[in-house]
């Protein structure tokens, strides 16, 4: 069992000192949360600040919770919902395209049950290209969603999934195959 006593966060393991992450709590507090819904780009703004890598036209609510925005990475057009909770102990990238919906939680640390002091770890999270996360979802350390993958709501995500496929549970597994729809206006014209 652990003895929390014992407790330590590692050397570096943030990846920036105490003043900036007290920084950008403090930021995220105020200029972040309270900032209109409309002002996407305020928003990217700051996260660049802080050293997010952000692509064009990304869409991140104010109401999203970012622990360390260094550890992001977000593709051409990606989207936060509201109340997402990104738990970047480790690297979060979210590919091109993609969405993370209102109250998802993407987690890339834990505690190592067996160590005698319950030590931090961390595993990073890869979302790939035009994926969808509906509402509520969990993914765990470590995880990779294929390009194109959705996963239904609610559902927990504890090993990687592949590319192209439709997703739900807890855990969350394949229940079919991702096929791009074919625009009925488009063949017209053909």
């Amino acid at each position: 069992m652990q003895e929390l006593s014992g407790f330590s966060v590692p050397k570096g393991f943030r990846g920036a000192g105490g003043i900036k992450v007290q920084l950008w709590w403090a930021v995220q507090a105020t200029l972040f949360a309270w900032s209109p819904q409309i002002l996407y780009r305020w928003r990217a703004f700051l996260l660049r600040l802080f050293g997010a890598q952000l692509g064009k036209n990304v869409v991140i609510r104010p109401s999203v919770k970012i622990t360390y925005p260094w550890k992001l990475t977000l593709g051409d057009y990606a989207w936060v919902g509201d109340h997402a909770v990104l738990y970047s102990l480790g690297d979060i990238t979210i590919g091109r395209n993609s969405v993370v919906s209102q109250q998802c939680y993407l987690c890339t640390g834990s505690h190592d049950y067996r160590s005698a002091h319950f030590d931090i770890t961390a595993a990073p999270i890869v979302i790939g290209d035009k994926c969808w996360l509906a509402t509520d979802v969990f993914v765990a350390p470590g995880v990779t969603i294929g390009d194109g993958t959705v996963v239904g709501a609610r559902s927990s995500v504890f090993t990687s999934l592949p590319a192209n496929a439709i997703c739900r549970g807890n855990p969350a597994v394949v229940t079919r195959e991702r096929v791009e729809s074919v625009n009925i206006e488009e063949q017209k014209h053909d």
